[in-house]
């Protein structure tokens, strides 16, 4: 009770089938399914005590905000009065109170997507299940309404399970990250551990990490597209494994580099994008997969970066993470 467990990975991972599978919608994928000392397995979707928020939102066309949210709270017998109370309040709490009595073609995407929220949270479920509940509010409304949910969650009483692809929402709203791929759980731990050692080339992704995969070596990993990484802490030889490489851990130099560094390729830059105070760079060579490196705006002035510039890149063995697949 009171965990919010994100669920990340690519697409066609099985991430909404997870979903529909708890709420009984899909004949293809049975989840048995137990809530507190409650086996709801049985139960049809509308009486397992479990809310969901779909990524189109499904408000009912014909009802207002706010009748569409006091839907489940009206469903369940509450008197009309107090259920409308009950969903005003929710609106309000989420910024769309003076849309109750609008219905959803009179509303944006935005506005939509939190009038869904509201009537899932409205509901009192024991399972709430968030379908990239916030992917249609642009960043401001989207940190506003992360706060708000971030709030209910914390006094939330049952378990919320969030569909992700936003790193932020992973790891400021869940106590866990459950990593899926190719319908298989990869990793199912706390945010902090999922973010220092991704299991999975497409979280290490989406965390900004580069992610290279490869087979272990005595001193470290063979890559998959050929080359070979040297590593401080390398894995039993033969063991799949992935390397994960922070970009703020990669030198670039104009010229080949002299001193320490173990892992030292030539490459061409291919793009530059502005992230915050800093400057990432995606760096491709034959000797090494593609590398994203991140690096001040000064460095890349005094460097004389820009696209299509020649460089050297670096990186420290202490500076690559090997993990096992």
């Amino acid at each position: 009770p009171g965990t919010t467990i994100a669920v990340v990975g690519p697409n066609g991972a099985g991430k909404t089938t997870l979903l529909r599978a708890l709420l009984g919608l899909t004949p293809r994928a049975h989840a048995a399914l137990r809530l507190g000392d409650s086996d709801v397995t049985a139960l049809p979707p509308h009486r397992r005590g479990v809310a969901w928020v779909p990524q189109d939102g499904a408000l009912f066309p014909h009802l207002n905000a706010l009748s569409n949210t006091a839907y489940g709270l009206r469903a369940h017998g509450v008197p009309r009065a107090e259920a409308r109370r009950e969903a005003q309040g929710w609106l309000d709490r989420l910024g769309v109170g003076h849309l109750a009595h609008r219905r959803p073609a009179q509303l944006s995407g935005g506005q939509a997507q939190r009038v869904a929220l509201a009537r899932a949270l409205a509901a009192r479920p024991r399972l709430l299940l968030l379908d990239e509940p916030l992917a249609a509010l642009d960043q401001t409304t989207r940190a506003r309404v992360r706060h708000t949910l971030r709030g209910h969650l914390a006094d939330f009483g049952g378990v919320c399970l969030i569909v992700t692809h936003d790193p932020v929402e992973a790891v400021s709203l869940a106590d866990r990250v459950l990593v899926l791929e190719d319908g298989r759980a990869l990793q199912d731990e706390p945010p902090a551990e999922v973010t220092r050692h991704p299991r999975s080339p497409w979280v290490a992704r989406m965390l900004g990490r580069n992610a290279w995969p490869g087979t272990a070596t005595d001193d470290g990993l063979a890559l998959e597209g050929g080359g070979r990484l040297v590593v401080a802490e390398p894995l039993p030889a033969g063991t799949d494994a992935l390397a994960v490489i922070a970009p703020e851990a990669v030198s670039v130099h104009r010229e080949r580099p002299t001193g320490s560094p173990r892992n030292v390729w030539p490459g061409t830059v291919r793009e530059i994008t502005s992230g915050g105070s800093r400057l990432r760079l995606l760096i491709t060579s034959a000797e090494a997969p593609d590398l994203v490196a991140e690096i001040t705006p000064g460095a890349a002035a005094e460097l004389g970066i820009a696209d299509g510039s020649a460089v050297w890149t670096s990186v420290k063995a202490t500076e690559a993470t090997v993990v096992p697949l």
